[in-house]
């Protein structure tokens, strides 16, 4: 199982770089990650989140866990819906984010095969959360100021936490 980075760690902000090799060590870091999202009760988890800048993640939204490897959003509705998210990195907040409401993806499997399939509603939410994380993009990016403002202390106290 890995610890998952929380904000204020550098690694959440970095540009995840492209997995060249999909090899067994790359199938050992996907099931730990599987194994530490179900840990902590949570429907996705992106490789910077446990420290590995590589554009990966995982996520189960009901039908068994998938590994998504280098994915791309290909098409975003114009159709959006808010809904509250939380995210492993930031615990114990849960905030109001606007996102699409289908996608249109494509990403490689373990064994590097390309899959492309269009997402919809909830399935659509954790893909875009996910897909975030690889571009060092947080939660607390989408929200208002305000609401970020009125997060301040809270935010503060987990940063602190990041650093020991």
């Amino acid at each position: 199982m890995y610890r998952v980075r929380v904000f204020g760690d550098p690694v959440l902000r970095k540009r995840a770089k492209p997995v060249t090799k999909f090899d067994e060590a790359l199938k050992r870091t996907i099931e730990r990650m599987i194994e530490t999202m179900y840990h902590y009760d949570g429907v996705g988890l992106a490789a910077p989140q446990v420290g590995i800048s590589q554009r990966f993640f995982v996520m189960d939204v009901g039908n068994g866990p998938v590994a998504v490897i280098n994915p791309e959003i290909l098409e975003a509705s114009p159709e959006t819906e808010i809904a509250e998210e939380g995210c492993l990195s930031f615990p114990e907040i849960f905030v109001e984010i606007e996102r699409s409401k289908r996608v249109k993806v494509r990403y490689q499997n373990v064994r590097g095969e390309f899959v492309e399939e269009e997402l919809e509603g909830y399935p659509a939410r954790v893909f875009q959360h996910e897909f975030d994380h690889l571009n060092g993009v947080l939660i607390i990016d989408r929200i208002k100021p305000a609401k970020r403002l009125l997060l301040r202390k809270r935010l503060m106290d987990i940063a602190k936490s990041a650093r020991g």
